[in-house]
């Protein structure tokens, strides 16, 4: 059975789309959308805790890291399980966000419905940046625009 989820990204001048698939429990998670709104360059992009927008981007809490790891890249084993690396938005300021990732998943104990997606003003440097942040954001900047990641129509 195929899960699907979707989130709507919403900032004060950064909004868009993101779609979440699964084939099966087991498999990667397909991430797929468009974002525009950004200055063009590299924006940390990140699953945060909580599904709680109550006051903005700020009351999504920390990278969801329910195994207590060091930030990351996608592609390390030590890593946040929300840490999705980087989107580009292009000189028009869009994004089309195009990745997979093996250890998210939409169903279980640790799954991401129901908690917020972030889309950063600054690159993340993936853990390897040697700023005081890059630990636990990868120095990532502010929270241009998030949206609580909801179970998507079939």
């Amino acid at each position: 059975m195929v899960l699907k989820a979707v989130c709507v990204l919403r900032g004060e001048k950064v909004n868009g789309v993101v779609k979440f698939s699964q084939d099966t429990e087991e498999a990667p998670i397909s991430i797929s959308g468009s974002i525009d709104g950004l200055t063009p360059g590299k924006h940390g992009f990140h699953v945060h805790e909580f599904g709680d927008n109550t006051d903005g981007c700020t009351s999504a809490g920390a990278h969801y890291n329910p195994f207590g790891k060091t930030h990351g890249a996608p592609e390390d084993e030590e890593r946040h399980l929300g840490d999705l690396g980087n989107v580009v938005a292009d000189a028009s300021g869009k994004a089309a966000v195009e990745m997979t990732d093996p250890m998210m998943k939409l169903s279980g104990p640790h799954s991401v419905i129901g908690r917020t997606l972030v889309v950063h003003y600054d690159e993340d440097d993936l853990g390897k940046g040697g700023h005081q942040l890059s630990p636990t954001t990868g120095n990532a900047g502010g929270r241009a625009a998030c949206g609580v990641i909801g179970i998507a129509k079939p």
